[in-house]
């Protein structure tokens, strides 16, 4: 018999033990459930990261498109007619909505161009607000997932906690063997919690950021193209 070879399974033993599979399954009920619910927020958070990231990154390419087909000289018709008969996104939305009111006023045999430029600027802002929306749907989810996940996560440690103190207390055994699994347990759940909290608060700060700057730019271009279009109605007026 060898005495290495049985001393070597002693000490691996302990350490399979404490696996986090192991702790996950060990774990009581309610922990079970918090670290299930914050490993859940966790896959949901990461699925709609990558899913803002291509967005805004769709977005900015379409922005980019649109600006050089604006500004290569084509006359506002030929870019209304264009992209009039599809869904636009982006600075392309604001275009359309605004070369459609400016259609619609000057319909009829009494065109109202009096109060033309007001509404025009009211037409971008909504569409403006619209598209904000529209970027930044779903953020909040990663702001409550990372300023929630570290208490829930808390909460899962202390349910832990107070259950291990209770066996502990049962079983009239103090030795760290018996005291070590049930706190690593209970310590499994605030860990997970900062594993989904941290990326989420990260990523929203980014992508907030992000959408402010996209939405900078579209009220940019809205100003440009709404003086555009006043200089067109004092032309007419």
């Amino acid at each position: 018999m060898n005495p290495e070879g049985v001393s070597e399974v002693a000490l691996a033993a302990p350490a399979a033990s404490m696996s986090f599979l192991h702790l996950f399954f060990d774990a009581d009920l309610v922990v079970k459930l918090v670290m299930i619910g914050l490993v859940m927020a966790s896959v949901w958070s990461w699925a709609i990261i990558f899913d803002k990231i291509l967005l805004y990154r769709r977005t900015k390419k379409q922005m980019d498109r649109f600006e050089d087909v604006f500004w290569s000289g084509q006359s506002l018709e030929e870019l209304y007619k264009s992209l009039s008969s599809r869904a636009n996104n982006g600075m392309a939305a604001l275009f359309v909505a605004a070369m459609r009111e400016w259609k619609r006023s000057h319909e009829g045999q009494k065109p109202a161009i009096a109060s033309l430029q007001q509404r025009i600027d009211r037409v971008m802002d909504l569409n403006i607000n619209r598209e904000v929306e529209r970027l930044q749907k779903r953020l909040m989810f990663l702001a409550t997932v990372g300023s929630a996940a570290p208490f829930i996560g808390l909460f899962g440690t202390v349910w832990g906690i107070m259950n291990s103190f209770t066996s502990i207390a049962a079983s009239k055994n103090t030795s760290l063997a018996v005291v070590a699994p049930g706190i690593a347990e209970a310590l499994l759940a605030t860990g997970i919690g900062l594993v989904a909290a941290i990326p989420a608060v990260i990523a929203y700060n980014k992508l907030q950021s992000d959408s402010g700057k996209i939405a900078a730019r579209m009220e940019g271009f809205a100003d440009e193209f709404s003086a555009i279009l006043s200089r067109r109605i004092d032309e007419r007026v």
